[in-house]
């Protein structure tokens, strides 16, 4: 199984480790797209700070991300699940997690990620601010930059079982599954129950509850059909339907009652 997570804004500090060493991360195959994000990035930072605020669309208040940005090459490095907080990490809580959990979380995690491409949770990186909708002014709108190296080295990456894919959509719109990938990819939305609607906070959170109910009964779902068996045995209630004909993602609703 392999999950597909977006990564959240707000990110921990980066700590006193050692700096990032980009050949580490998993996924060799995007080495050099990731390379010209991040050499671009720091330039724009390093530079006019009214300028990088504007291209990556930040406030006033976080002028200090761009001052951060601009020292990634040395900024010192911890594992990506560290790195990334917010709703969703909150929920899915992997420092709680026991140590065989944790191993199938390094496994089967995907984070996407607009300076990235995607790692996995354990790789080690800085905190930065870069998300997939930005445009830089010498590569252009990272979605599209991502595309093609994305194309390449994800149907590797998903092997031969399960795809379950809880990014938001602009992250999704980086990589999309096509073809015999397509047909074993279950995306998930979160409604509530009594609107049909989905309700953001809410829908982050129960994303990250999912995922950690899943990594914590040891679940391995084959396929679509058997993680919507896997999610109701755990208690979630999940309405899904398999697409007509083959080659398309599964869309999977799981139906909360309440709020919070």
């Amino acid at each position: 199984m392999l999950v597909l997570l977006p990564p959240s804004e707000g990110k921990a500090p980066s700590g006193r480790g050692a700096p990032l060493k980009p050949e580490s991360l998993s996924l060799p195959g995007l080495g050099e797209a990731r390379e010209a994000v991040l050499g671009e990035l720091v330039e724009l930072c390093a530079g006019d700070e009214d300028k990088a605020r504007e291209v990556l669309g930040l406030s006033e208040g976080l002028r200090g991300e761009v001052a951060k940005n601009a020292g990634l090459a040395t900024a010192g490095a911890r594992p990506a699940g560290e790195i990334y907080t917010g709703v969703l990490y909150d929920a899915l809580d992997l420092a709680s997690l026991d140590a065989a959990a944790r191993k199938r979380a390094a496994r089967s995690l995907l984070v996407f990620s607009g300076l990235w491409g995607a790692v996995r949770v354990s790789d080690r990186i800085p905190s930065y601010r870069c998300s997939m909708g930005v445009r830089l002014p010498g590569l252009g709108a990272l979605g599209a930059h991502w595309r093609e190296p994305m194309a390449r080295v994800l149907p590797e990456a998903a092997g031969d079982g399960l795809v379950l894919d809880l990014r938001s959509s602009a992250y999704a719109a980086a990589w999309r599954p096509k073809g015999e990938v397509a047909g074993r990819t279950a995306a998930v939305r979160v409604l509530h129950a009594p609107t049909r609607k989905v309700v953001s906070h809410f829908n982050k959170a129960t994303k990250g509850r999912i995922v950690r109910s899943l990594l914590s009964a040891g679940a391995a779902p084959e396929g679509p059909a058997e993680l919507v068996e896997a999610l109701r045995d755990l208690g979630y209630e999940v309405e899904a339907e398999a697409p007509a004909g083959g080659g398309k993602a599964w869309t999977l609703d799981v139906l909360v009652s309440e709020v919070h």
